[in-house]
C-alpha cells in the first residue's frame, strides 16, 4: 500500500530532473546571451580595407647572392570586369559550383556550416560551409587561415556586407577575386589564360570549366594534369547539372552541351626562360615542406632567396643550348627532344642550377622534374651501393666487391635460392659477354649481371637504399631484378639527390632551393636539413671508385665525362626504345644529372628519339654527356682541381685501359651459376679502344616484335609474349598468366593495349606508368638501362 508525499514533492528519479521552470529558464538565459554576443561582435566587428591579396602583389624572386632578382610573380594577371561583362551561362556555372541559394538566402548559411561541420566530424572529406558572400569576405577583406577568429570576423562581415551591397555586387566582386590557376585571378584573366577570349564571350561549356577549377585550380589545369581529367570532368558534370536542377539550363541544352577545348597556356612575359621553371619548383618545394602553402604564396608579398647561383645556372643554359638545342635537324623526331638538368653541391644539398627546356613561355612541363620517364642506368649505382652496404653475396656465397665476377651473357636468366625466377633481361643491342668482373659490367652497363646483382642483395634492400640515398617515397620501385635497369618514373631532381649523396660519401642532405624566406621584414623558419649517413662511407666511396672507372676506363659509356677537365664519377642510362637518355655524374664539388626526354608536344606522349639530332641514336654517352662535360667545365673554372678523397672496403675499382667487346653470338638456353665462379662464358672477350657505338642494330628503327621468350612479369606471375594490339608495338602487355597491374594502367593481363604504361625492359611489365606514355612491345635489340 503506497503512502502520499505528504509535502507534495518529486520523488524518485524525477528528483534527479530539473523542472520545466529550471529548464525554460536556462534555454532562455542561453538565448538572450547568444542574443547578447550577436550584438556585441556585429557592433564590434567593422568592414576593413582590402586585403593585400585583393590589390595584387608580387612575390620577389632572388638569387642565391640575395641581390640579383630572379623574377616577380604574384597576384597580378587580373582584370576586374563588371558583372555585365561575364557571361550570364558562365555566372550561374559558378553559382552551380558554389552557392545555388546565392539569391534567395541570407550572407550565411547556419544550416551549411553544420553540415560542413558533422561531415568534416565524420570522416566524409574537409568540406566548406561558406556562402559566396563569405568566400568574398575571404578574398577580398581577410585571408586563408583556418582560425576561429577569422570565421567569426568572416561571419559578421558578410552580414554587414549583406546590408550594405546588393547580391549583383557582391558576385561581381567574388568572381573578379577568385582564383582560377595558371596565375589568373578574376574571370577575365581566367578566360584569356584558358579559352583565348573575354569573359562575356564565354560559352556555356567554357564558363562550366572555370566554375570547375574553383574547386582545385591547379589540379584541374587539364593541360598540366591530364591524368586528372576524369575527376575534372565529375566536377563538371556536377556544374551542368546543378544549373540544369536550378532551371537555368534546360535539359537539351545540357545535352547537346560538349566538353570544351582548353587552349595551351599563353606565354607569361615574367617567366620565361628558365625563370618560369625555377619558380614552379620553388614554389613546389615551400609548399611541399609546410613553409609558405600555395594560398598564402598568391596573396604575395614574400621575398624569396633561392639557391641557384646565376653563373652556373647561365652555363647550364648554354651548355644545353650549344649541344642540344643548337644540333636539332628536320626530322620528326627532333620535335619531340627535351632538355632537363639539374646541379647540386653535395656538401649543402643546395640546388645550384635547374634546366626545365628551352623556354617556360614554349615548353610548359619542366624536364627537370617531370617524374615519368625512366632512368634507365643510371640506377645501377643504386643496386651495387646496397650490395656493398649489406655486405651481400653471390649465389654462390661470395662477396660482392668491384672485383666479383659475373656471367654477362644477354637474355642470361637470373637465378634465384630456388633456381631460375623467369625474367631474362636483354643487354643493350643485345650484346653478350662471357666472364666480366663487376666493375667492367659497370663501364658496359651489362643488364644481366646488375639483374643478378639486384636479386642477389634482395630487391627490398635495394629498393630501401635508394629512398635512403634521398630517392623520394613516392618514387615507386619495382621490387623484382628488372629494377637495375631503372624500369620505373624519376626526375633528374630525383636522381641528382641520390647522386649527390653518394658525392659526399654516404651523407644524404635533403636538397633545398631556397636560403631565405621574408615577408613584411620578417623571416619565415625553413626546416632544418642535417646531413644523415644514409649508407656507410665505404659502400658510397667503393660505388664512387667503380664510377671512376666508367669515366677513365677505354670503351666504358661516360667517358665524355674527362672533357670536364676534372676527376670525376658518372654513370649513363637509356630508357627502352631511346625514349629518354641520361647522363648521371659528380666531381667531389658538382653533382649534375642530364637527361634528354623525347615527348610529343600537341598529346604528351612520350616517343622515341631514333634519328633526333642527325644521330640515329641518342645514348647518354652522347648529348646529355656533353651538356655535362661543357657545364662542369664551365661551374668550376677558377676553382682548384680537386680528386676525390676515398676510404674504400679494400677492393676498389681501378681503371683499366682494357675495353670487352661484346660477342653477337647468340646466347645459350642453359643457366649458369651466378657469382664468381660462373659457367664457361659465351665467348672470349677482345679488347678495343673505341668508344661505345651509337649506331642502332639497324638502318632504320626497330619496328617488330621480338621472338616470344618466357619471362617473369614483376606484376602478375610468369607469362609467355602473347598477341596483345597495337600495331607495331603488339604484344607489350602479351601473357595470359599476369593479373593485378600486368598490363599497365590502362591494360590487361592477356595483350590489351595498355596505353597508359611505361616502356619496359624486355619482358617487363606493370611498373609504376609514367602519364602519357605509350606502352610498346619489349625490343630485344634495344631494351634500355644503357
Amino acid at each position: 500500500m503506497s503512502v502520499a508525499n505528504p509535502t507534495g514533492g518529486r520523488t524518485g528519479l524525477r528528483r534527479l530532473l530539473p523542472s520545466w521552470r529550471v529548464l525554460t529558464g536556462g534555454v532562455l538565459t542561453i538565448l538572450l546571451l547568444l542574443i547578447g554576443a550577436f550584438f556585441v561582435g556585429y557592433a564590434l566587428v567593422t568592414i576593413p580595407d582590402p586585403n593585400a591579396a585583393a590589390v595584387a602583389q608580387n612575390n620577389v624572386y632572388l638569387y642565391a647572392d640575395g641581390k640579383t632578382e630572379l623574377s616577380r610573380d604574384g597576384a597580378v594577371n587580373r582584370q576586374n570586369v563588371p558583372l555585365s561583362g561575364v557571361a550570364k551561362t558562365a555566372q550561374y556555372a559558378v553559382l552551380s559550383a558554389e552557392d545555388r541559394n546565392f539569391y534567395h538566402e541570407s550572407a550565411v548559411s547556419p544550416k551549411a556550416m553544420v553540415r560542413a561541420i558533422w561531415n568534416t566530424a565524420t570522416g566524409k572529406g574537409r568540406q566548406s560551409g561558406s556562402t559566396i558572400t563569405q568566400q568574398y569576405v575571404k578574398n577580398y577583406y581577410l585571408n586563408q587561415n583556418q582560425t576561429a577568429s577569422r570565421k567569426i570576423k568572416e561571419f559578421f562581415i558578410a552580414i554587414k556586407l549583406d546590408r550594405n551591397e546588393t547580391k549583383d555586387q557582391i558576385l561581381e566582386g567574388y568572381l573578379n577575386t577568385s582564383y582560377y590557376g595558371r596565375n589568373a585571378y578574376g574571370i577575365q584573366a581566367a578566360a584569356e589564360a584558358y579559352f583565348d577570349k573575354d569573359a562575356a564571350h564565354l560559352t556555356t561549356a567554357q564558363g562550366a570549366y572555370l566554375a570547375t577549377l574553383l574547386n582545385a585550380p591547379s589540379e584541374f589545369d587539364l593541360s598540366a594534369h591530364p591524368e586528372n581529367a576524369p575527376a575534372a570532368k565529375a566536377r563538371w558534370n556536377y556544374v551542368l547539372d546543378g544549373m540544369v536542377k536550378e532551371g537555368w539550363l534546360t535539359a537539351s541544352e545540357r545535352n547537346a552541351t560538349p566538353f570544351p577545348a582548353i587552349s595551351k597556356p599563353k606565354p607569361i612575359a615574367s617567366k620565361a626562360g628558365q625563370r618560369g621553371y625555377i619558380i614552379e619548383a620553388v614554389n613546389k618545394y615551400l609548399a611541399d615542406n609546410h613553409i609558405v602553402d600555395a594560398d598564402s604564396l598568391r596573396s604575395g608579398g614574400y621575398t624569396i632567396v633561392t639557391t641557384i647561383q646565376k653563373p652556373k645556372e647561365d652555363d647550364l643554359v648554354k651548355a644545353a643550348q650549344d649541344n642540344v638545342y643548337d644540333k636539332l635537324g628536320h626530322n620528326k623526331a627532333d620535335k619531340y627532344v627535351r632538355a632537363g638538368a639539374v646541379s647540386i653541391d653535395p656538401a649543402t644539398g643546395n640546388v645550384v642550377a635547374l634546366y626545365g627546356g628551352i623556354d617556360y613561355t614554349k615548353q610548359y612541363v619542366s624536364s627537370a622534374t617531370n617524374s615519368t620517364y625512366q632512368p634507365g642506368s643510371t640506377f645501377k649505382p643504386v643496386v651495387l651501393t646496397s650490395a656493398f652496404d649489406h655486405h651481400a653475396q653471390t649465389q654462390d656465397g661470395n662477396p660482392i666487391t668491384p672485383s666479383t665476377v659475373y656471367d654477362g651473357r644477354n637474355k642470361r636468366e637470373v637465378q634465384g635460392p630456388d633456381g631460375p625466377v623467369g625474367y631474362r633481361p636483354a643487354n643493350e643491342d643485345d650484346a653478350t659477354y662471357g666472364d666480366i668482373d663487376v666493375t667492367r659490367a659497370m663501364d658496359k652497363s651489362v643488364n644481366a649481371v646488375y639483374a643478378q646483382m639486384a636479386q642477389d642483395v634482395g630487391t627490398g634492400k635495394v629498393i630501401d637504399t635508394a629512398h635512403a640515398l634521398g630517392l623520394p617515397d613516392a618514387v615507386k620501385i619495382p621490387e623484382t631484378p628488372a629494377m637495375a635497369l631503372g624500369a620505373f618514373g624519376a626526375s633528374p631532381l630525383d636522381m641528382a639527390q641520390v647522386y649527390a649523396t653518394l658525392a659526399n660519401h654516404g651523407q644524404e642532405i635533403p636538397y633545398s632551393l631556397v636560403l631565405k624566406v621574408t615577408k613584411d621584414g620578417n623571416d619565415i623558419g625553413l626546416p632544418k636539413r642535417d646531413a644523415v649517413q644514409a649508407v656507410s662511407r665505404a659502400a658510397a666511396d667503393t660505388t664512387t671508385s667503380v664510377l671512376r672507372s666508367v669515366v677513365e676506363s677505354s670503351g666504358a659509356t661516360a667517358v665524355v665525362a674527362q672533357n670536364a677537365g676534372r676527376p670525376a664519377a658518372a654513370k649513363t642510362g637509356t630508357a627502352e626504345n631511346d625514349r629518354a637518355a641520361w647522363f648521371a655524374g659528380y666531381t667531389p664539388k658538382l653533382a649534375t644529372v642530364v637527361a634528354l626526354l623525347g615527348m610529343n608536344p600537341d598529346t604528351g606522349a612520350q616517343e622515341k628519339l631514333y634519328n633526333a639530332m642527325n644521330q640515329s641514336r641518342i645514348n647518354g654517352g652522347g648529348p646529355p654527356g656533353q651538356v655535362w662535360a661543357q657545364y662542369t667545365a664551365a661551374a668550376l673554372r677558377g676553382t682548384p682541381v680537386q680528386d676525390f678523397d676515398l676510404q674504400t672496403d679494400g677492393d676498389s675499382a681501378i681503371p683499366s685501359d682494357e675495353a670487352t667487346t661484346p660477342d653477337t653470338t647468340p646466347p645459350t638456353t642453359g643457366s649458369t651459376p651466378t657469382g664468381s665462379t660462373p659457367g664457361s662464358p659465351t665467348t672470349a672477350p677482345t679488347t678495343t679502344s673505341g668508344p661505345p657505338s651509337s649506331q642502332p642494330p639497324s638502318s632504320t628503327p626497330p619496328t617488330g616484335d621480338p621472338t616470344p621468350t618466357d619471362t617473369m612479369q614483376p606484376v602478375g606471375g610468369t607469362t609467355t609474349g602473347g598477341d596483345g594490339s597495337g600495331g607495331t608495338d603488339a604484344g607489350a602487355t602479351g601473357g595470359t598468366g599476369g593479373t593485378g597491374t600486368a598490363g599497365g594502367a590502362g591494360g590487361t593481363a592477356d595483350g590489351g593495349t595498355g596505353n597508359q604504361a611505361p616502356p619496359v625492359p624486355d619482358g617487363f611489365t606493370g611498373t609504376t606508368p609514367p602519364r602519357n606514355s605509350a606502352l610498346t612491345a619489349p625490343n630485344s635489340t634495344n631494351p634500355g638501362g644503357g
